[in-house]
């Protein structure tokens, strides 16, 4: 699909296929071979059809030489996956088998394991007893068991157990591909806010990567001693200017740019733009005399201060972080990248997740105003109907117009339906539509001395969608919520009525979550007054369940989401810390620790 933009492979899936180990006169092992074997296949199968990497590519995945039946035959397939990259193992057998002796024993491997549930050999039982010495040895495990019995020539994987499979494949494949990578901080702290604090040490232990820290005056060195790719740059400010229509201007008269300040804005901010992608990730075109800098940071992850040094005296950053989280540019479709708006690390990370987890762009937003049916229809005349009268209204988010443009909704699937494509599935139609839904307004000069443009558009569909929080407290640690819901179509007229009593020139969304009628998501109100930060990640559909699934793995505990319990999958140990789920998880994190200790 696309080259690797990071220094280093991605994560590779290995397959243990393990057996009994007794030969002698009644060919135990023998006769299970064939089984055993294609059990892998099929798995390895699975993963390959129904997996990508960040880049489109499908995962890779390599099955051990031999099926596993005692310590050597573990020892050789260990070796051969250190050498190619694997960095998560999962362990098929229909049979019993030697438990201590067959197990991954890699304490840097995220693991599962699959017990087939068939009646001529005992699969579940070996999966129950290795499961059982993963915890008793720390390394936890899941367990992956289908709820029906299946004939022991039935090579299909059922549909419950491919779930499992896969919901563990793709948490797994995002946790791993953070490791090595960097989070680059441009900037520091913004307006005091918490999430732009930054913390090596959570970013070290929790998800192995590391923080590089670069002061907003390199990009104004780079500007000034030509260290960027003038061809592109070129392109880029040509497609700007034929693509980007400038909107509203609502600045009074005696602080409005001219419109020749506004064209030395427009290169700047596109300048800018070329520049902190080259930061990110590198450039081999830059000038010959600047090999330092072609090298990059080697960012999967980063953030922008902006505000207030910055914005008090140039041109804001907005259009950066709009079309750099976007699933396109100049270039065509590519891959997002994640630029957090005033450097909230922790919301950029929450993006970063969720992004890895579905390969689509990500929304960052103020979690700005509740708004209830009454004051709706106080203010409106407007009785709220569908989901948002389920959850008694709906949540505001919008923020300075760094949201990515596939959040406008203007991407259609086969059917007509608004969606946020996998960067790979976006067509130079999407693109298209993508452009027209968006204008780009005078940034305000009360929040922005410096000038600017903020990107706006409404989104005008309901979709599904996933609000993710990433916080940490002293004497806790890292803990995440997550609510599930839809974004909400209003009316214009309604629309325009609510926008228009906050900053109209930034980008809109309506959000409801799914409501229990109890606790947290008692209601809209009460979700946002649960709410941990100012600022929310959100994603294109209902990825809960694998955020979960994620998080288990970091051993970073939820303390709050509406995903069915029976979508919930975290290693088998959990079992172990109570009955109560969410408790059970606070309890395992803190037991385990993170991975990177």
């Amino acid at each position: 699909m696309a080259a690797n933009r990071y220094v280093g492979d991605y994560p590779v899936i290995g397959i243990r296929p393990v057996i009994d180990g007794r030969r002698g006169p009644l060919k135990v092992r023998e006769s299970l071979e064939e089984q055993t074997m294609g059990m892998a296949k099929s798995a390895a199968k699975l993963f390959k059809d129904n997996l990508k990497y960040s880049d489109g590519e499908p995962v890779k995945v390599i099955i051990a030489d031999t099926t596993i039946g005692r310590v050597g035959e573990a020892a050789a397939c260990e070796e051969k996956f250190r050498k190619n990259g694997v960095a998560i193992t999962l362990t098929v057998t229909p049979c019993w088998c030697y438990g201590s002796e067959t197990m991954d024993m890699d304490p840097n491997t995220i693991k599962a394991v699959w017990g087939l549930n068939a009646t001529e050999r005992p699969g579940a039982v070996y999966l129950a007893s290795v499961l059982a010495t993963h915890a008793q040895k720390g390394l936890p495990a899941f367990g992956i068991y289908g709820r029906d019995v299946q004939e022991a020539d039935d090579g299909k994987i059922p549909a419950d157990v491919q779930e499992m499979m896969l919901r563990f494949g793709r948490a797994a494949v995002a946790a791993a591909t953070m490791r090595g990578k960097s989070y680059l901080q441009i900037g520091s702290v913004t307006m005091g806010i918490g999430g732009s604090m930054i913390s090596p040490e959570f970013i070290e232990k929790y998800l192995g990567m590391r923080v590089e820290s670069v002061d907003e005056v390199e990009i104004i060195r780079r500007m000034s001693e030509g260290i960027y790719d003038e061809k592109e740059f070129k392109k880029a400010l040509a497609w700007t200017k034929k693509n980007c229509p400038e909107g509203l201007d609502k600045n009074p008269a005696f602080i409005k740019k001219s419109p020749a300040q506004k064209k030395k804005d427009w290169e700047f901010v596109v300048k800018m733009m070329v520049i902190i992608k080259d930061m990110l990730n590198g450039n081999k075109n830059l000038p010959k005399n600047c090999g330092e800098e072609m090298i990059g940071h080697n960012a999967i992850c980063a953030g922008f201060q902006g505000q207030r040094q910055w914005t008090d005296f140039y041109p804001n950053g907005d259009y950066s972080e709009a079309l750099l989280n976007s699933s396109f540019d100049w270039n065509g479709a590519r891959e997002p990248y994640v630029l957090a708006t005033e450097n909230d690390t922790l919301n950029g990370l929450g993006m970063l997740f969720m992004k890895l987890l579905t390969n689509r762009a990500q929304m960052f937003a103020d979690v700005r105003t509740y708004w209830s049916g009454a004051a709706v229809k106080r203010v409106t005349g407007y009785e709220i109907e569908g989901k948002a009268k389920e959850a008694d209204g709906f949540i505001h988010l919008i923020n300075s117009g760094a949201c990515c443009l596939d959040a406008s909704g203007a991407s259609k699937d086969k059917d007509g339906n608004a969606v946020i494509k996998p960067w790979y599935e976006v067509t130079e139609k999407d693109q298209k539509a993508m452009l027209k839904a968006t204008e780009w307004c005078a940034a305000d000069n009360g929040y922005f001395r410096g000038g600017g443009f903020s990107s706006r558009f409404l989104t005008n569909y309901e979709m599904p969608m996933t609000m993710l929080r990433l916080n940490r407290v002293q004497g806790l640690g890292p803990v995440l919520q997550i609510a599930e819901g839809w974004s909400v179509k209003l009316p214009d007229e309604v629309t325009d009525k609510l926008w228009k009593r906050t900053d109209y020139t930034w980008p809109c969304t309506w959000f409801t979550p799914r409501v229990t009628g109890e606790g947290a998501f008692k209601d809209a109100y009460t979700m946002m007054n649960n709410w941990g930060a100012n600022h929310g990640a959100i994603s294109y559909g209902h990825i809960g369940a694998d955020i979960i699934t994620m998080a288990s793995m970091l051993r970073i505990p939820v303390c709050m989401h509406n995903v069915p319990d029976d979508k919930i999958y975290r290693p088998a140990a959990w079992n172990a810390f109570g009955m109560d789920k969410e408790g059970a998880d606070f309890r395992a994190c803190k037991n385990f620790g993170p991975m990177y200790k």
